[in-house]
């Protein structure tokens, strides 16, 4: 990869999508932390059952326990199709959305195991989509760039919180939660359409 200094480096087409991927990591750790409390809040749920909902964070800690597996296991299908990075990142996605979008049908004050069972599947699908960005990031950006793609990450990672946030909140309020967590899953879409539309990086020796 070619020395990009300056500006350029965040118009580099190695570099910008990065922005897009860290968007889409930012985007669902509200959702499962305080934008999720404050709908469980709205419902009438109690404190307690609100703080044991901090517990769905967790998943993040702990991800370093699969991250062996998602770095060196193929996925059936689509690692031969996309490569290893792209298909464990697909996969995420598309789990992070699925998992929004169930979050959109259900109702806090009827059906909180469920709301719990569906934020777990969305932090555990997160945190597998965290690892493998950290990892595509490194790979696809090089040695001469990694300043500026984890510049480009974090920005988007913040865009994407500030979305799920605020956002969500402002969805919610003038239309519903139910709309709210089905806007987030129709943004959540958009990092997967942007691994579909990047080459599989150049894995780094192992």
């Amino acid at each position: 990869m070619p020395n990009i200094t300056g500006f350029s480096a965040y118009a580099d087409r190695r570099v910008w999508p990065i922005g897009l991927l860290g968007f889409s990591s930012g985007l669902p750790l509200l959702l499962t932390g305080g934008t999720l409390g404050a709908w469980l809040t709205e419902s009438g749920l109690s404190l307690k059952s609100i703080a044991a909902m901090a517990a769905v964070g967790i998943m993040y800690s702990f991800k370093f326990l699969w991250s062996p597996l998602v770095d060196h296991t193929p996925l059936p299908l689509l690692s031969k199709r996309l490569g290893q990075r792209r298909a464990w990142l697909f996969a995420s996605q598309l789990g992070v959305a699925a998992a929004l979008l169930t979050l959109s049908t259900l109702d806090p004050g009827r059906q909180l195991p469920l709301v719990v069972a569906a934020a777990l599947a969305v932090a555990f699908y997160s945190a597998t989509q965290d690892i493998v960005i950290a990892a595509f990031r490194v790979e696809r950006a090089g040695p001469q760039a990694q300043g500026a793609a984890a510049a480009m990450e974090i920005f988007g990672y913040r865009i994407g919180m500030l979305a799920a946030g605020a956002g969500a909140l402002y969805v919610a309020e003038f239309a519903s939660w139910g709309a709210a967590y089905l806007t987030m899953a129709g943004l959540g879409a958009l990092g997967a359409l942007t691994t579909l539309a990047c080459e599989e990086p150049v894995r780094a020796a192992s």
